[in-house]
């Protein structure tokens, strides 16, 4: 009896014959912090054949980044949520993609995807190239889209020359961390800005940063002008804001500001800052932002210098993993408040 009920809970659940597919769906504009009435979760089901050049993919890791609040403002409610996620390949119609692969693809917050890379015009999916014994969520961080933030953004707008002194804003987040590593490596002193004791030791004591400064608790422009006597070449803005107002007041001549992000103003208001013009003229500054997909075509470039790195000891990373696809919009909220430590990622 017990084994007939399990039978037709199962046939239920799936609807039968038909098996669905869970998703996040966008259902209240964003206004000020997230919450969980900004979203929604609904089923769909999943074809039971492919076709031609199709495969289908289910989700064993998502990503939640800050880029997708601001980005979602573009989208209209009852749009799926966007991101992306780790998954395995259990059926296919496309040899490219064989069943048993693990892709990396833009999917959005979904549990399985039908997916035709050749109708897509950009954001195609790709098979990871072999981790080893990493863990294969790498791939949504250090050895995916935030790795290779962190590696074209530093090296290519930077430009850092050996005993510059770079300094990081939003230093324990996903980019941050990375970008203070790689600037060691390339022989940088590297000063982290971070907003807990626990991160800044962290990045001092596991990354080996040369300076942190936790800003809810310092006074940012003492603490650098302590950290950087003899000022700052090379900024990575994750942050923007008064933090950013308070580093540009101490760059040098001939600086270099690469702007990756702006977390400080993703949830409220823009704040109002001292014009920085003046500075940019004087010290003839350079600031360029930039969207890590200009370098597409050199993606995998970026992942094995940093696996490379990782595997001989020189890159470390932490993630803070959420188990259960429900959680989704908690990760979410989480990550915006600061609360990750590294790549904040959700398990399945």
């Amino acid at each position: 009896m017990a084994l007939i009920w399990r039978h037709i809970a199962r046939r239920w659940y799936s609807g039968g014959d038909t098996a669905f597919a869970r998703k996040w769906i966008y259902a209240k504009t964003f206004k000020g912090e997230p919450s969980h009435a900004n979203f929604r979760l609904e089923t769909e089901p999943i074809p039971a054949t492919l076709q031609k050049g199709e495969f289908l993919a289910q989700a064993e890791y998502l990503s939640v980044d800050p880029y997708m609040r601001p980005y979602m403002l573009a989208y209209p409610e009852g749009s799926l949520m966007i991101g992306g996620q780790i998954a395995r390949v259990t059926k296919s119609a496309n040899e490219q993609f064989p069943v048993g692969a693990t892709v990396f693809g833009q999917f959005g917050w979904r549990t399985h995807t039908v997916c035709d890379p050749a109708k897509l015009e950009k954001d195609k999916p790709y098979v990871l190239p072999d981790f080893g014994q990493l863990p294969t969520s790498l791939g949504l961080g250090i050895l995916g889209m935030p790795g290779n933030t962190a590696y074209f953004g530093l090296q290519e707008l930077c430009q850092p020359k050996p005993n510059e002194t770079i300094v990081v804003s939003g230093a324990a987040g996903a980019v941050g961390s990375v970008v203070g590593q790689i600037g060691k490596i390339l022989g940088c002193r590297v000063i982290g800005i971070a907003g807990s004791d626990a991160k800044c030791e962290w990045l001092q004591k596991d990354l080996g940063f040369d300076g942190v400064i936790n800003y809810k608790r310092k006074n940012v422009y003492a603490e650098l002008k302590s950290a950087a006597p003899k000022g700052i070449d090379c900024y990575f803005d994750n942050v923007g804001g008064d933090i950013t107002e308070t580093v540009l007041k101490q760059m040098n001549v001939y600086g270099r500001i690469a702007v990756c992000g702006a977390i400080s103003n993703y949830n409220s208001a823009v704040t109002k800052v001292t014009d920085p013009q003046r500075q940019f003229v004087f010290k003839q500054l350079r600031m360029e932002g930039f969207l890590v997909w200009r370098w597409n075509d050199r993606w995998m470039e970026g992942i094995e210098a940093n696996m490379r790195w990782i595997r001989e000891g020189r890159l470390a990373y932490q993630e803070t993993i959420t188990e259960g696809f429900d959680k989704m919009p908690d990760a979410f909220i989480d990550m915006l408040r600061g609360g990750n430590t590294g790549k904040a990622v959700i398990k399945v």
